[in-house]
């Protein structure tokens, strides 16, 4: 990859000529010297020893194995490996074949690159250049994935070092040597990548790119999520500036809204408040009995303008992710919680909608206005919840008659209007971790469902609805939030588990939200309403981002698109843009760029929210498994939710957690795998441990650092089904294979809790956990 430089002149050159000829160069090997200077016989060997002369005075360098360089210099193109960090965030590259006079280069942002930035460990194929005293890379393309990179912890024994993988379907682990394991201790996560193996046989060897933390920090669990799935964390030391040489707007080009007296309504613990809300009567003669309701937006685009370094990072951050501990925001704090948040009795840069909206609550007209807002009151949902069932505070108490009435009349009309149109009614109950002051965990609890969330989710709908429609009718690209019908498959699949529990869904039937909501209805407070919801959430498609429309299953909307979040969604930002456009709001709305390129950012952006989604999972599984540890061998109660062919997963009543019963405990017999019903059937006896079965487990392992539980099943087996067909004789062994045949060990098996406690768990109680019997830890 080295220029040619000029022919030089014949014959054995000097050092100095030798050393202005690698300089143009970059690098060569000797024969490249040789052919270059046209050197034979005695003069290649002269220039031999004059190359080891100059590598032993520290002026020559190795490039590989042949080839030589200047010291201290870099070809102009090279392969490189990402290896550090600097204090501001830059990413350090070292040449792949420089030796130690090789200097690393700092990696420059390429503002014209779309797609997921370099991480630790990853080879690219760089552009070189000095850059006053240093180097400077400028990347042309990745060479490699991230299949030889492990997160892992360090195991430290006395004959090896070992990295152990935080992954828990990952089962390698590497081997450090003890050159390279200096400085690591036992606990310590890092960021590891194999090296080539010199043997067929025996562990991988590694080396170490990254010390990411410690196992026994409080944190462990987010930090680990972030790295595993690439979640990009802080700020460029350019977009901080950036952000931070910001200010409020004034009046000019906006409307002033600040008379409205709009209040935000936000979990207790929100420190950004991205949209506020107001409700009045219409007093419009030809409305009667018809609201008005406004939807007001932070006007990011103010701030975050197009093809700036601050939009870059936050396009390729896409999103931000929230963990029980702390949140990676997609813009910095100055603009997230500060200039973009809408904070009481503070002048706000907003994006509004106007809504009108008849006495059936259908909506009837809408308007986007670009203005300035000043909120009222900041409430927390269970504040506001608190004081419609009537129990004000000094805070709600004031403002009762004059917003908080007015707002839940106005959705009583809109909730006309959601009816009629029937949207999806899944029932899923969600969880959170509860923090101590120290970082620790002093709770799960379950997240409560109330009358003012779903207030605010169908006002904030609503607007969403009002911005898909007016960038529609000024023909002005966007991109929508779409959600499929789910696939046939699907439904072939929750029409024969529904023949399990006694209720049927016709094979040919089209899917409707309609008729979804109708078989919730049917279940609704019976034993199979839990499982029943749950298994109809699985048979929906994911919702993805795209510029073509097909509406919104979930919703039953024919179109929809992101509008009310764009502190924390790069989606709700570009739709924000196209409003300034198709609206005339200003001139730094949606570029032509922009909209050439609306397909490839609604991809990146639907992949950055399911990489968040997944952190965000990891994290809470982890954060979960270190709460439990403590309760290794106690009693449990819960649910059966996954049937596989190696075990049954079952969720934890108390605490929304996931176990995995492997299936060799489940008795003394084959267990086959029936796909069609959704359990694992006895071979013989024909009883079955079916999906949405309550059941008693006890907890045997609970691993934090992969967010692993394993747990023994306590409870018999349902009954052998009557109607079902007979289970084949015959199928041992057969992994993956009609099924699939796995004997279990007896009940417990001579290595289980069971067998170990004396057939039944024993010990202290446990904190006042419910759905938990008393057990003792391992």
């Amino acid at each position: 990859m080295a220029k040619t430089p000029k022919r030089p002149v014949a014959g054995l050159p000097d050092k100095d000529t030798l050393l202005a000829f690698l300089r143009e160069a970059g690098e060569a090997e000797k024969s490249d010297i040789a052919r270059a200077f046209g050197l034979k016989g005695a003069e290649r060997r002269m220039l031999r020893e004059m190359l080891r002369e100059l590598e032993a005075e520290g002026k020559l360098g190795k490039r590989g194995r042949k080839g030589f360089a200047e010291a201290g210099t870099l070809p102009p193109v090279g392969v490189v490996d990402v290896v550090a960090r600097t204090d501001d965030g830059e990413m350090l590259v070292q040449l792949v074949k420089g030796e130690a006079d090789a200097p690393q280069a700092v990696l420059v942002a390429d503002k014209d690159r779309r797609g997921p930035a370099p991480a630790m460990g990853d080879r690219l194929l760089v552009k070189l250049s000095r850059a006053g005293e240093g180097w400077e890379a400028r990347l042309v393309k990745k060479l490699d994935s991230d299949n030889s990179k492990l997160l892992g912890v360090v195991r430290k024994g006395n004959r090896e070092v070992r990295i152990e993988p935080v992954d828990k379907k990952d089962k390698e682990f590497l081997v450090i040597p003890a050159s390279l394991a200096e400085g690591l201790k036992d606990g310590d996560l890092v960021l590891a990548a194999a090296e080539k193996r010199e043997g067929r046989y025996g562990p991988k060897r590694g080396k170490v790119l990254e010390h990411i933390g410690r196992e026994d920090d409080p944190r462990a669990a987010s930090i680990i999520a972030i790295h595993q799935h690439n979640i990009p964390a802080g700020f460029s030391e350019a977009v901080e500036a950036e952000a931070g040489d910001q200010e409020v707007p004034t009046l000019k080009g906006r409307e002033d809204l600040r008379h409205i007296p709009f209040v935000t309504i936000d979990p207790q613990d929100a420190r950004d408040h991205d949209d506020a809300v107001y409700a009045e009567p219409d007093t419009d003669e030809k409305n009667p009995d018809g609201w008005i309701v406004w939807v007001s937006i932070a006007d990011v685009a103010a701030y975050v303008r197009p093809n700036t370094q601050l939009d870059r990072e936050a396009r390729a951050k896409g999103n931000s992710t929230y963990f029980p501990d702390r949140v990676e925001p997609m813009l910095p704090e100055v603009l997230s919680n500060g200039l973009c948040s809408l904070k009481q009795g503070e002048n706000r840069a907003t994006m509004a909608v106007r809504m009108v909206f008849d006495a059936t609550g259908k909506k009837v007209s809408h308007k986007f206005t670009r203005g300035l807002m000043r909120s009222h009151a900041k409430l927390s949902y269970e504040q506001a919840q608190a004081a419609i069932d009537g129990a004000p505070d000094d805070v709600t108490g004031p403002i009762m008659d004059a917003i908080l009435y007015p707002l839940w009349n106005a959705y009583a009309c809109m909730l006309k209007g959601r009816e009629r149109r029937a949207p999806l009614a899944i029932e899923s109950l969600e969880r959170r971790v509860k923090m101590s002051p120290d970082g620790g965990i002093e709770a799960i609890l379950p997240r409560k469902s109330l009358e003012a969330h779903r207030l605010i989710e169908e006002m904030m709908v609503q607007a969403n609805v009002c911005a898909a429609e007016t960038l529609e009718k000024a023909r002005t690209p966007l991109i929508y939030r779409v959600h499929e019908t789910p696939s046939q498959e699907k439904i072939f699949n929750l029409s024969d588990f529904l023949h399990t529990i006694g209720k049927s869904w016709t094979k040919g039937e089209a899917p409707t939200t309609k008729r979804f909501n109708k078989l919730l209805g049917e279940v609704k407070d019976t034993a199979h309403a839990e499982v029943v919801n749950e298994v109809v959430l699985r048979t929906q498609m994911q919702a993805f981002y795209t510029p073509s429309n097909v509406g919104h299953f979930g919703l039953n909307l024919d179109r929809y698109a992101h509008f009310t979040s764009p502190i924390r969604r790069y989606a709700d930002l570009m739709v924000h843009r196209g409003l300034i456009r198709a609206c005339g709001f200003g001139d730094d709305g949606l570029t032509d760029r922009e909209m050439s390129e609306l397909e490839a950012i609604a991809d990146h952006i639907t992949e950055t929210e399911r990489r968040s989604m997944a952190a965000e999972r990891a994290a809470m599984d982890r954060y979960i498994a270190a709460f439990l540890e403590e309760h290794v061998g106690a009693m449990f109660t819960g649910r059966i939710t996954g049937v596989t062919r190696f075990g049954l997963f079952v969720r934890l009543d108390e605490t929304g957690a996931d176990g995995l019963v492997p299936v060799s405990s489940l008795g003394d017999e084959y267990f086959i795998h029936d796909d069609r019903t959704h359990a694992l059937v006895g071979e013989r006896s024909g009883k079955r441990f079916p999906l949405g079965y309550n059941v008693e487990v006890l907890l045997v392992e609970a691993t934090p650092i992969t967010g692993g539980l394993v747990l023994q099943m306590m409870s018999d087996p349902a009954p052998r089904d009557p109607n079902a067909p007979s289970p084949r004789l015959g199928m041992r062994g057969r992994s993956g294979k009609g099924g699939g045949g796995f004997k279990g060990g007896g009940k417990g098996g001579p290595k289980s809790a069971r067998a170990r406690n004396g057939g039944k768990p024993h010990g202290k109680p446990l904190g006042g956990l419910k759905g938990v019997k008393k057990g003792k830890r391992k």
